[in-house]
C-alpha cells in the first residue's frame, strides 16, 4: 500500500544556501575551526566527508557566518561535476559550487531529504545551463524551484530514511575495515622495506653502503624501470566488450577500483589482475589516484582504461602487492610529481622518470614472505568492496520506491 504524498519544491524542504570561498591569498581567513567543503572533498556514494583540504579560522567564520550550515545538512554539487553530494558532519562552509538544504525539521526528516536529493540528481543534471568553460552549471534559483514528490507524514519519512541509512551504515563500516587493512599493509611495507625491520631480518642485521645509503647485506639496488614491468604490451580484442576503467574509477586513498563498465575498444592502458593503475596527469596524481586490479575474471582476464594511466606490473624482483604499496609511498609519488612536464594544468609523468628512481630489492625469499603476509589483506579488501557493490545495488533499487512512498514499511 502506498503512502500519502504531495508535490512541493526543494526550497520548501528548508532553507537553500549557496556557499562561498574566502580569497585564497588572504590566509587570515584560513585555519582549523570550521571545515570548508569543496566538491573535491566529496566522494561519490559516501555520505559523510572524512577530512577537508581546508578549514576556516575564527576570522573566516565571522566573515561567512551567514553561509555556515549546521551538522547533518544535505549538500549537492550544482556547478562542475553535478551529482556529488554529502551530509555535513559538523558546522561547515561549502564553496560556491555547492547548494545546501538546511532542512525544516518540523516538517521533514533530515535523512529522508538527503535520500530525496539523491533521487533528484538526474533532474538537476538535465537543467544544466552550461557556461563558457563548458562546466555543468545549475543556478540556486533553478535548483530550489525543482518540483519534488514527498511523503507527507514525517514519522513515515523517518522510517524510510532509516531503512536506506541502514545500507549506507553497512557500507561505511566496510569502508572503515578496508581503510584499516590498507593501513596495516602500508605499515608492514614501511617496516620491512623502509626501516628494514622484519622478523626475518631482526637478528644480527648487517647494513652495507649503497647508492641509496645503508641497505641490508644481500639486497640489490635497481631502478624502478628495471625492477618493475611498466606499461607492458597486453593484447585485447577491440571487437568485443571488455571491462573499462576511467579516471573516476580510481580512489585517492584506497586500492579499490569502482565505476567499472563494459565497453568495446582497446585504446588506452591495458591491464590484468595484480596490476597497479597509477594516474600520470595533474591533478589526479597529486590527489593520489591509484588502484589495484583484482576484479577481472577468467572469462575477461584483460581490461583497459584511461590513456592517463601508467600500468605497473609485477616482475621477477617485486610482487604486485609490493609494487602497489610502493606506488602509495610519498617518495615514489613525489619523484613522479617532480618529473612532470607539459603545459600548466595538464602536466604528465613520462615513463623515463622511473629510470632515476631507485629501489632496494630484497632477496626473493623475503619478498615471497612479505607477499604471503599482505596478500590475504588485499583479498579481504576486494571481498569487502564486492559486498559494498551489492549493498549499493540493493539500496539504489529500493531508494525510489521508498522515497516516493510506493512501499510502506
Amino acid at each position: 500500500m502506498s503512502l500519502e504524498t504531495k508535490t512541493t519544491k526543494i526550497k520548501d524542504l528548508g532553507k537553500v544556501i549557496t556557499g562561498g570561498t574566502p580569497p585564497t591569498k588572504q590566509r587570515q581567513y584560513y585555519g582549523n575551526k570550521v571545515p570548508l567543503i569543496k566538491p573535491t572533498d566529496m566522494v561519490l556514494g559516501q555520505r559523510y566527508i572524512g577530512n577537508t583540504d581546508e578549514s576556516l579560522s575564527d576570522i573566516g567564520v565571522a566573515k561567512f557566518k551567514n553561509k555556515l550550515v549546521p551538522a547533518n545538512t544535505p549538500c549537492i554539487v550544482t556547478i562542475g561535476t553535478i551529482g556529488k553530494s554529502c551530509l555535513t558532519k559538523e558546522i561547515s562552509l561549502v564553496n560556491q559550487a555547492v547548494n545546501c538544504v538546511v532542512v525544516d525539521t518540523e516538517k521533514f526528516d533530515i535523512m529522508y531529504v538527503y535520500y530525496l536529493l539523491q533521487l533528484v540528481i538526474p533532474t538537476v543534471k538535465s537543467l544544466n545551463s552550461g557556461t563558457a568553460s563548458g562546466r555543468e552549471n545549475v543556478s540556486k534559483s533553478v535548483f530550489e524551484n525543482i518540483d519534488v514528490k514527498v511523503v507527507v507524514d514525517k514519522s513515515k519519512q523517518a522510517a524510510l530514511g532509516r531503512q536506506l541509512s541502514y545500507y549506507d551504515s553497512l557500507i561505511e563500516n566496510n569502508n572503515r575495515r578496508i581503510a584499516i587493512l590498507e593501513e596495516i599493509a602500508q605499515s608492514y611495507y614501511s617496516e620491512w622495506f623502509v626501516n628494514f625491520d622484519s622478523n626475518s631480518q631482526s637478528e644480527e642485521r648487517k647494513l652495507v653502503d649503497s647508492p641509496m645509503g645503508k641497505i641490508p647485506d644481500g639486497w640489490e639496488v635497481k631502478s624502478a624501470q628495471d625492477a618493475i614491468t611498466i606499461n607492458p604490451k597486453t593484447k585485447l580484442n577491440k571487437t568485443t566488450e571488455n571491462p573499462f576503467v576511467g579516471m573516476s574509477g580510481l580512489a585517492e586513498n584506497s586500492m579499490v577500483i569502482d565505476d567499472i563498465i563494459q565497453k568495446k575498444g582497446n585504446s588506452g592502458a591495458k591491464f590484468i589482475n595484480g596490476d597497479t593503475l597509477f594516474a600520470r596527469i595533474t591533478p589526479c596524481l597529486q590527489n593520489g589516484k591509484t588502484g589495484y586490479v583484482q576484479f577481472l575474471t577468467e572469462e575477461q582476464p584483460v581490461g583497459f582504461g584511461s590513456t592517463e594511466f601508467i600500468v605497473l606490473r609485477e616482475s621477477e624482483d617485486l610482487s604486485s602487492e609490493f609494487i602497489y604499496l610502493l606506488s602509495r609511498s610519498n617518495n615514489f609519488r613525489e619523484h613522479a610529481i617532480q618529473s612532470m612536464t607539459g603545459a600548466t594544468g595538464r602536466q604528465r609523468v613520462h615513463n623515463d622518470c622511473f629510470a632515476s628512481f631507485y629501489i632496494a630489492v630484497p632477496p626473493r625469499e623475503l619478498m615471497d614472505e612479505f607477499t604471503s603476509l599482505v596478500s590475504p589483506m588485499f583479498k579481504s579488501i576486494f571481498n569487502l568492496s564486492k559486498r559494498n557493490e551489492n549493498l549499493k545495488k540493493q539500496r539504489d533499487m529500493l531508494l525510489p520506491k521508498l522515497i516516493l512512498g510506493e512501499i510502506e514499511l
